[in-house]
């Protein structure tokens, strides 16, 4: 490469992590944020050590990329999902490598992702976008059985409602419409999808010039909680290949391929139904929730590695694609999930967690003494647990120890609110 800047746009949660690496690699970086003001759990991550200059777009594309190109970067990607499409708009407009923005929409609007993949001859769930309640229940009585309705641009299971039936339908419709999302936009439209059956699963991809390679692949469990049917409760590190992994590879490479994803990271989630795999959405952008801690222990490499690899040119993707990951060690998560908001006191059972024998580490979200929120998404976790072991059964045994320690007296809080 003939310059050793890299630009990030939004490096805040695990894309805190990227600079680092680039640094490792010999490379500076250039931060942009794509609004002043980010979201407070986005904005308590980002590093700001990491980064020679801190560029704010206000609005104005051709002022910002005016700023980035003052540093004349050797590549410019993005960091968490807010920078998505502003970084597809700036590589463009510099002619660096890009996803353009022919797309870009479709990669961030779930109604439209699902329809230009079916349209691309994927099959998709079923789903309709509403603004008023009558059309959103004429919808649902032609449908019948259980939905669920999300706001069309958000992150991190925001706003997500499973409805079964009309009354719940209202409900979430009212809880939807009219408010803003986690990341700012506001739901002015709500997106009514047909309920999946079957197991949820998260492929992590890189990608380079349209060949994709899979980093890796994750099994999710779910539990009902805190009134949500299906809150992500802990997940587990797969084998590349396998009667499950291989038919989600081959659906997720056709979904990239459909969005129009051919270079960097992209971040799946799915599920493989009876009908096979469907597709729930995809981000253009590196993995959340730190995976890339317990991925990087147990495979040896991360998506994070491999991002900052295919950019810098330090591997060749059309030849590496073929060569595909094996677990040194096996890994898992836990999401820890507070019963009831409150002022957080103390952890009484932190130690027992701690000691179990695959603990690898784990990211506290909210200290003894801060403000802690019952947990009905990705935002309100207090914790998230990895664990890391040479033994498979190890890894599944502490996952539901730790579930069972989450339970009474895992939590001493003030209550703020009166415990569900």
């Amino acid at each position: 490469m003939t310059s050793d800047i890299v630009v990030i746009v939004d490096a805040y949660s695990s894309a805190r992590d990227l600079a680092p690496i680039f640094r490792e690699r010999g490379f500076r970086c250039v931060h942009v944020r794509s609004v002043a003001n980010p979201h407070p759990v986005y904005g308590r991550s980002f590093q700001a050590g990491d980064f020679i200059a801190d560029i704010v777009h206000d609005g104005d594309v051709a002022a910002t990329a005016a700023a980035v190109e003052r540093h004349a970067p050797a590549c410019l990607i993005p960091g968490t999902e807010s920078g998505v499409e502003l970084a597809d708009i700036l590589s463009e407009r510099l002619g660096l490598r890009s996803n353009g923005t022919a797309l870009g929409s479709a990669r961030r609007d779930k109604y439209r992702m699902l329809e230009t993949v079916r349209a691309a001859g994927v099959p998709t769930a079923g789903q309709m976008l509403v603004s008023d309640l009558d059309t959103l229940l004429d919808w649902y009585a032609g449908f019948g059985g259980r939905v669920v309705l999300k706001p069309v641009r958000s992150a991190g299971n925001d706003g997500i409602h499973f409805c079964a039936d009309a009354d719940d339908l209202k409900s979430a419709f009212s809880a939807l419409l009219g408010t803003d999302s986690a990341l700012g936009a506001r739901n002015n439209a709500v997106l009514a999808q047909e309920y999946l059956v079957g197991g949820e699963y998260i492929v992590n991809t890189v990608s380079l010039d349209g060949n994709h390679r899979v980093t890796d692949i994750w099994k999710m469990h779910h539990i009902t909680a805190n009134g949500v049917r299906d809150l992500g409760g802990s997940a587990q590190l797969l084998p590349r290949h396998g009667l499950e992994q291989d038919p989600l590879a081959d659906y997720t490479f056709r979904v990239l391929d459909a969005l129009g994803l051919r270079h960097g990271p992209a971040h799946t989630e799915l599920k493989l139904t009876p009908q096979g795999p469907r597709l729930i959405e995809t981000a253009a952008r590196a993995c959340g929730a730190d995976l890339h801690i317990p991925v990087k222990a147990a495979i040896g490499v991360s998506q994070l590695d491999w991002t900052v690899d295919v950019y810098t040119g330090a591997v060749d993707l059309h030849s590496a694609a073929t060569s595909e990951y094996s677990l040194i060690r096996h890994a898992g998560l836990v999401n820890m999930v507070a019963p009831a908001s409150g002022t957080l006191l103390d952890y009484p059972k932190m130690e027992q967690l701690r000691g179990l024998d695959s603990f690898h580490t784990l990211a506290l979200n909210v200290q003894p003494g801060g403000q802690i929120h019952r947990s009905v998404d990705d935002w309100t976790y207090p914790m998230r647990v990895y664990l890391v072991h040479e033994q498979e059964s190890t890894v599944m045994h502490d996952i539901l120890t730790a579930r069972y320690l989450d339970g009474d007296g895992f939590y001493q809080v003030e209550p703020s609110e009166p415990a569900v």
